[in-house]
């Protein structure tokens, strides 16, 4: 007769249960895949299917109740990782969006703002573009599947366990929003140094000839040399973009390494 006593079910649930959390946690939350637009279904297939193909692979899981205190605390673990690693990429996107709303204030184009499909917010219309761009880079270069390779990497690096210890890891990510505002002004700066050269041109002109009308005039001609530096800033930002997403991964690895 056939039978299965507690502990092997135990441990049977455990090496699918845990992998499962710290997945799902990253899939659901993460930009691209997690995003309102994908549904529900699909990320949770998905989480399921990595899960299944993960299981046999990772090391010795222990063998603990799933209700237990114990169990809870491994649960919180790897729900705290995967949600870590989805705030880091959240962070490294930022960087495109923000540089985008600083163009959209310096050639006045703040209040054109458009609906964000991603995050539900409105934002203006550059920081959309850059968004975008940065989607569509993001995944020309695989980079979801560098996410998912550094996930089932860290089952050997950060061994699913109950010990807690992300105090570390977010005194990290705080200081990952400098990161962010700094990366976005670099991506900028090109574009912002040449409208600050165009308005303080138009300033000069103001004060040698009042009789100028700056607003009819000066408006149009900020948007036409904004949309020029936008041409050429754009035409560097793969390269930026390149090295933005190294550190990215680097930072990931970091964070989950911290983690543990």
């Amino acid at each position: 007769m056939f039978s299965v006593t507690t502990a092997e079910l135990t441990a049977w649930l455990g090496q699918y249960l845990w992998p499962l959390f710290r997945i799902s946690a990253l899939l659901m939350f993460m930009p691209l895949i997690g995003a309102a637009s994908v549904p529900m279904r699909i990320r949770l297939v998905l989480s399921l299917a990595l899960a299944y193909l993960v299981a046999p692979i990772i090391p010795a899981i222990p063998v603990v109740e799933a209700l237990s205190p114990e169990g809870l605390s491994i649960t919180l673990h790897e729900l705290a990782i995967g949600i870590t690693g989805a705030l880091l990429l959240h962070i490294f996107m930022a960087i495109f969006t923000s540089a985008g709303q600083m163009l959209s204030m310096q050639m006045g184009l703040g209040m054109a703002v458009m609906m964000d499909p991603v995050n539900g917010v409105s934002i203006p219309i550059l920081g959309q573009f850059y968004q975008l761009m940065s989607f569509l880079m993001f995944l020309g270069l695989n980079g979801h599947l560098v996410v998912i390779e550094l996930l089932i990497g860290s089952f050997e690096f950060l061994p699913i366990s109950g010990s807690l210890n992300f105090l570390d890891t977010l005194n990290e990510l705080t200081r990952l929003v400098a990161w962010m505002f700094s990366s976005a002004l670099l991506i900028a700066l090109p574009a912002i140094t040449a409208m600050l050269i165009v308005n303080f041109t138009f300033g000069v002109m103001n004060r040698t000839a009042p009789q100028l009308n700056l607003f009819s005039l000066g408006f149009p001609m900020a948007m036409v040399c904004g949309l020029i530096s936008l041409l050429f800033s754009v035409s560097s930002t793969s390269t930026l973009f390149v090295d933005l997403t190294e550190q990215c991964m680097s930072l990931l690895r970091t964070i989950w390494t911290i983690g543990g």
